[in-house]
């Protein structure tokens, strides 16, 4: 197995985990929303506490604000995927992806779960720039107008090759437009002081 395809699974696995908390708590939203929404948080340069958080999920989930609480492994999960996805958006390996499912699922189903990442991504972003995307460098702007194109896409595309090269496509635009608007509105990262440092 590749390094492509390890990736590629441990990421269809992480779509699987998430869809699996929301099934067990007949969550009427998608999971790639949240996802979106999240990040869009993140990417605007907002960090949200647990309580917040957890509150934000039971709110897109549809569940009463006291489930977080309630459930064994709802706040545990939620509060690692937090974590993950920061560390993903930090990382230098662009390793980060947006949470969405593999192509053994139909091309409908991708392209509705894409389509709900970016509705998800661009809420989060007003949510935390609000006013500030109107300063943002051009190429941002441009790129918050293109995802608000594609979260007007609709879900009735017909399955062909060309078609699931467009998806390809389309998913490497946001996950590097996200990428981008988490570098504009982020300062970097201080490095680690455990690196050894030249005398």
């Amino acid at each position: 197995m590749s390094e492509t395809d390890a990736t590629g699974a441990a990421r269809a696995a992480e779509f699987e985990r998430w869809a699996n908390v929301f099934t067990t708590h007949k969550a009427f939203s998608h999971p790639s929303e949240l996802h979106g929404a999240l990040c869009g948080r993140l990417a605007a340069g907002s960090r949200i506490n647990e309580p917040e958080w957890l509150a934000m999920v039971c709110e897109h989930m549809g569940l009463p604000e006291q489930a977080a609480e309630e459930s064994t492994d709802l706040a545990p999960f939620m509060n690692r995927a937090y974590e993950q996805t920061l560390e993903l958006l930090k990382s230098a390996d662009m390793s980060f992806h947006p949470l969405l499912p593999d192509d053994d699922y139909a091309i409908e189903q991708r392209l509705e779960a894409l389509v709900s990442w970016v509705r998800g991504f661009l809420e989060g972003m007003a949510l935390s720039a609000g006013e500030s995307l109107g300063q943002a460098p051009d190429e941002i702007r441009e790129l918050i107008e293109d995802m608000v194109a594609i979260s007007q896409l609709s879900e009735d595309e017909e399955a062909d090759e060309e078609s699931e090269q467009q998806l390809l496509e389309i998913t490497e635009y946001i996950r590097l437009g996200a990428l981008a608007v988490f570098t504009e509105f982020n300062a970097p990262e201080p490095p680690k002081s455990d690196s050894p440092t030249l005398h």
